[in-house]
């Protein structure tokens, strides 16, 4: 991941010199988002689907595949995601295990030792499949699919946030209305 961290560009959107790829407080903000969305959404495939094909037609789009590049960019690229999935997993899984308010000081030796074990990982598995990935694309469209990825987790944040501000709203509007049936009712 520190590859894609300190890697400057030119951004097409705004149009400015310095655009960062990807910032290290993104990083440890998305991961953990994007393991709950799996959770979340574990329960229903269609949906799980849907995004899927989602980010598939985004990545796709933007890296401008050819159809021999996609015939080779897409076993390789999904290969890569399961593995830092499961990285992701477990280190999550690890913390779950965890009495974080309650955890000895070995307790939480071994987990911070785990974590740095999962980021050594997480580092070399970055390092061998963006080697095996310009074997298949250019180094412009390496840049190009970190951007597409980082922009998508931002439209799914984005989405769910919408989401859930709709579902309070209605919340507050049936909240109201009861309240408004239980004080006429009183009078």
């Amino acid at each position: 991941m520190s590859f894609w961290m300190n890697t400057k560009l030119k951004c097409n959107i705004c149009n400015t010199e310095n655009y960062n790829i990807m910032n290290r407080k993104f990083i440890f903000i998305i991961v953990p988002i994007l393991f709950f969305f799996q959770i979340s959404f574990g329960q229903n495939r269609e949906a799980r689907q849907k995004i899927e094909s989602a980010r598939i037609a985004l990545i796709t789009e933007r890296l401008g595949l050819t159809p021999e590049q996609a015939e080779k960019f897409w076993p390789v690229y999904n290969e890569y995601n399961i593995h830092r999935k499961n990285l992701v997993q477990e280190m999550q899984s690890a913390r779950k295990n965890v009495d974080m308010d309650n955890m000895s000081e070995e307790q939480g030796k071994a987990l911070m030792k785990l974590g740095l074990d999962v980021k050594e990982r997480q580092l070399q598995l970055e390092k061998t499949y963006s080697d095996r990935l310009t074997e298949v694309i250019s180094t412009k469209q390496m840049f190009s699919l970190r951007k597409a990825e980082d922009d998508f987790r931002r439209m799914i944040i984005q989405r769910l946030e919408d989401r859930k501000r709709q579902q309070m709203r209605r919340d507050q509007m049936i909240n109201r209305r009861e309240q408004l049936m239980k004080d006429k009712g009183n009078n």
